[in-house]
């Protein structure tokens, strides 16, 4: 039995049978060695991890100080501890401070123990605040806000300006990338190989680690001498992981 040609088709009857599993081979012929090469490339790579370092000065000082203040009652330490805070942060905005933010606020009882029975002796309220300041400006800057309210010095340590931060990042990550790169021609030459092309570029960090805080002490303490700040400098790393074919 003869089929009929589908109304408005160019092929002949019984032609169309024949045409299709042509037309299948056809495409199965360029599209299974593309296949074939996309899997070669993925499999025949190698993967190296390169890592950057560069060292720029530190010329910033990050600073905590607050203000302590213990007494009978909860309003009393909290009105004492909000005029005491208040010198301080003005003091610190005439000195054109960067980056001057409130970072705690707290207001707890003081408890004491007699013949194990807990009862409220009083309040302490404790409000800190954070900044920059020029390197060389930290110690003066601390004696002056000490004498400005500021009754504990929480923490201090040593950065670099945003802009030296994010040069040394660019160069950090163009170290780590020739040290892959480096790594990669060791190992194919080694082994007789020739690099094809990267086919994967991972970058795995560039930023610089979390200075130390090392500096804690009460501030009634730094009142009679002049303190001493001296900055050092600051790391920051950069890793980056290339994938080569061969």
């Amino acid at each position: 039995m003869t089929r009929a040609a589908l109304p408005g088709s160019q092929f002949p009857n019984g032609n169309l049978g024949k045409i299709l599993p042509l037309a299948m081979f056809l495409c199965a012929t360029f599209v299974l060695p593309a296949l074939a090469q996309e899997k070669e490339k993925l499999w025949r790579t190698l993967s190296v991890s390169g890592r950057g370092v560069e060292i720029t000065p530190a010329t910033l000082a990050q600073v905590s100080l607050g203000v302590e203040i213990q007494g009978k009652t909860a309003q009393e330490v909290q009105q004492e501890a909000a005029r005491r805070s208040s010198a301080v942060v003005a003091f610190l905005k005439s000195q054109n401070v960067e980056k001057l933010q409130t970072t705690g606020i707290s207001l707890n009882p003081v408890y004491s123990y007699t013949n194990n029975v807990q009862r409220i002796t009083g309040y302490a309220a404790n409000n800190t605040v954070s900044f920059r300041i020029p390197t060389e400006k930290a110690g003066t800057l601390l004696d002056d806000a000490v004498k400005a309210g500021a009754t504990q010095i929480n923490g201090i340590s040593f950065v670099a300006n945003d802009q030296a931060i994010a040069a040394a990042q660019k160069q950090a990550l163009k170290e780590a990338t020739q040290d892959a790169q480096q790594q990669a021609d060791a190992v194919f030459s080694a082994l007789g190989f020739k690099a094809k092309e990267v086919v994967s570029i991972q970058v795995n960090n560039a930023s610089p680690p979390p200075p130390p805080m090392f500096l804690r002490a009460e501030a009634a303490k730094l009142a009679d001498t002049s303190t001493p700040v001296v900055a050092g400098e600051q790391q920051v790393e950069a890793s980056v992981t290339l994938q080569i074919s061969y």
